[in-house]
């Protein structure tokens, strides 16, 4: 079985990696648009799946792993943030609230796909406007979903309390990975 993940992130390829699987990191073109008022709980694994579908056709050995985490809070969806101002604005939105963190995977391979969301609450210290500016301006999280790395300084420092599974906040819900792949 030769596995493909499709990701460029570099803590899913140490996730994957550290579960004990050996991979190729391949990539996908794939314009990442959700359709108009798709719940929330949905959004991550329509975008996995999509990213999996826009992948060429798989050979009979080959097995694709594709992700997309999304953060929502009050209703709302929290992507990547466009620049450095749109990574402050959304880390005062999260700031001394609960939020919650939506990964799905798909994992493909020619005859089945697999496709779960992984769910986890993120309840965040209230944040000052100087600790904001240190951590954009350090860490430029503008690469990850809701503006923060888990793993990175804000997640160590200001993360009150969370439900759910630390490595699906991260970017991979590796106990389904696991379980998904144990079953092919």
């Amino acid at each position: 079985m030769k596995i493909l993940l499709a990701s460029q992130s570099p803590r899913r390829k140490e996730l994957l990696s550290s579960l004990g699987f050996d991979f190729e990191v391949v990539k996908i073109d794939c314009e990442e648009i959700l359709p108009d008022h798709i719940k929330i709980e949905n959004a991550a694994s329509y975008l996995s799946e999509l990213k999996a579908d826009a992948f060429r056709n798989l050979e009979k050995d080959e097995v694709l792993i594709t992700a997309d985490t999304v953060v929502a809070i009050d209703d709302q969806i929290l992507g990547k943030p466009l620049d450095e101002g749109d990574s402050k604005q959304m880390l005062k939105k999260l700031s001394g609230k609960t939020h919650q963190v939506f990964t799905g995977i798909t994992i493909k391979t020619i005859s089945k796909t697999f496709t779960e969301t992984d769910v986890a609450d993120v309840e965040f210290e209230h944040i000052s406007d100087d600790e904001i500016d240190f951590y954009t301006k350090n860490y430029k999280p503008f690469d990850k979903a809701g503006s923060y790395g888990i793993q990175e300084w804000l997640g160590m420092a200001k993360i009150k309390k969370m439900n759910g599974s630390f490595y699906t906040i991260m970017g991979l819900p590796t106990h389904l990975v696991y379980k998904i792949l144990n079953k092919i």
